[in-house]
């Protein structure tokens, strides 16, 4: 049995299995992989790399319907969030098209040692383990900015989605990136951890759980590999007493529902001013448990189900965990009967610092509310956590927001919006959410040999 199926998760069906790679396949790809950055592809003109990234985005933007319903079919995203996902990739692939060149020009530093300036090449071989929440953008992610670059990339997607890694692939190849740009294996943690104890890879870039975060980075950091972390995140929703409320609840609940709550930028604790609370509170449950579950594909569908079973199962227990500890459910709180992996739309308030899931992130459609007196009390509440991914305060004082914004110790906030993502914009955490970034000018500098030349004065 292959560890790499697809099942829809609406209905629990197998939808196609594929073989593992072995280990032969592994070193193949490897061997090609490094003859690659070897060669002219990767160290010379930057215009042939980008003209495949061209070619790319326009490719995906004919293709968009048949890979979003291969998404929405594999890991239960809503059709027209798949869309939106689509297009989002075809967006950041036309980004470093055009803006790669400009971003890589060489950097001059005034210096009295002489003339300097700082050049960005390629440092090799890559290997990424992305998730299965956002199948292509997160491959995306990693592939523009290293194929403009010069990097070659092995890629090992979630097991859960081997139709998109696949598809994937081959559209890159279709583009007319040479053998090795970019190689999908279906491989597991052992065949990752032996890739980057080799020579030849150069660095690891990982978005996904905390534990396969740390077992990447322990062994990245073992063998003196550069390394980035996208993690999990318990991102804020804070809304101030001034807030425009009936915004926030509508972008609130898309928050919090959007790809099923399975986002590490989700809102996930929605801290609301004494003020307003009640009024939040009420107008967001009802609109939550207005939700009309049902198959992804159909368009009058507004909650799709969870991934798989065991994501399902997880959230059960951590839902049952935090009520057993004294949280209160206001509404939700449980998985729905019959087939497919389908969960409630959930809030829980009351919950306490020594309650388990007041440090937990709960990858799902559960919101946590928290009550505040004061700004100052939203900000400590927001930076007791773990994590430090994204978040979002709303309120109609933008110096007032600004001035939060800069107090969330997180790497992305967003006022008066729910957390977002555009190629030209950096994204990613700190504390437990990992480090390094992706996207924008800083994404393709991460894996790039900034190098000084000096000329003697």
């Amino acid at each position: 049995m292959s560890s790499y199926q697809s099942i829809n998760p609406a209905n629990n069906q197998l939808l196609k299995s594929w073989p593992s790679h072995d280990e032969a396949a592994v070193s193949h790809a490897l061997d090609v992989a490094d003859r690659l950055f070897h060669s002219s592809w990767s160290k010379g003109e930057i215009q042939p790399r980008l003209q495949v990234l061209k070619k790319l985005a326009d490719l995906i933007d004919s293709r968009a319907e048949e890979l979003a319903t291969i998404a929405s079919k594999e890991m239960g995203k809503l059709i027209g969030q798949s869309r939106g996902e689509v297009k989002i990739c075809s967006q950041i692939a036309r980004y470093y098209a055009e803006n790669a060149e400009r971003i890589l020009q060489p950097q001059s530093y005034p210096s009295d040692l002489g003339e300097a300036w700082v050049e960005y090449h390629p440092i090799g071989v890559l290997v990424a383990v992305e998730p299965w929440n956002f199948p292509y953008y997160q491959l995306m992610r990693v592939l523009a900015p290293n194929l403009a670059l010069g990097n070659p990339v092995l890629a090992k997607h979630a097991n859960i989605v081997p139709h998109c890694a696949d598809v994937f692939e081959k559209l890159v190849r279709e583009a007319g990136a040479p053998e090795g740009a970019w190689t999908n294996l279906f491989i597991s943690t052992d065949q990752v951890a032996d890739l980057i104890a080799d020579d030849r890879v150069q660095g690891v870039a990982l978005t996904g759980s905390e534990r396969a975060g740390s077992a990447v980075a322990e062994q990245a950091g073992k063998h003196l590999k550069k390394s980035t972390l996208e993690l999990g995140g318990n991102d804020v929703f804070v809304v101030l007493d001034d807030a425009d409320l009936d915004e926030a609840v509508r972008q609130g609940v898309q928050a919090r529902l959007s790809n099923c709550g399975q986002v590490c930028t989700a809102a996930k604790r929605f801290i609301l001013h004494e003020k307003i609370a009640d009024r939040f509170i009420s107008q967001f449950s009802a609109a939550l448990s207005s939700a009309t579950l049902g198959d992804p594909l159909d368009e009058k569908t507004t909650l799709g189900p969870l991934s798989s079973a065991d994501a399902r199962d997880r959230l059960v227990k951590q839902v049952d965990e935090a009520v057993a500890n004294g949280a209160k459910l206001v509404t939700g709180g449980k998985a729905v009967e019959g087939a497919g992996c389908f969960y409630q739309p959930t809030i829980l308030t009351g919950i306490t610092p020594d309650n388990p899931a007041y440090y937990q992130e709960f990858f799902g459609p559960v919101a946590q509310v928290y009550v505040v007196g004061d700004d100052n009390a939203a900000v400590a509440l927001a930076n007791d956590s773990h994590y430090g991914l994204g978040g979002s305060v709303w309120t109609r004082d933008t110096a007032r927001g600004r001035k939060l914004a800069s107090a969330i110790e997180t790497g992305m906030v967003f006022i008066n919006s729910q957390s977002d993502t555009s190629a030209e914009l950096p994204f990613g955490g700190v504390k437990r959410s990992g480090y390094g970034r992706e996207l924008s000018d800083l994404g393709i500098k991460e894996f790039a040999n900034q190098k000084l030349v000096v000329v003697a004065g």
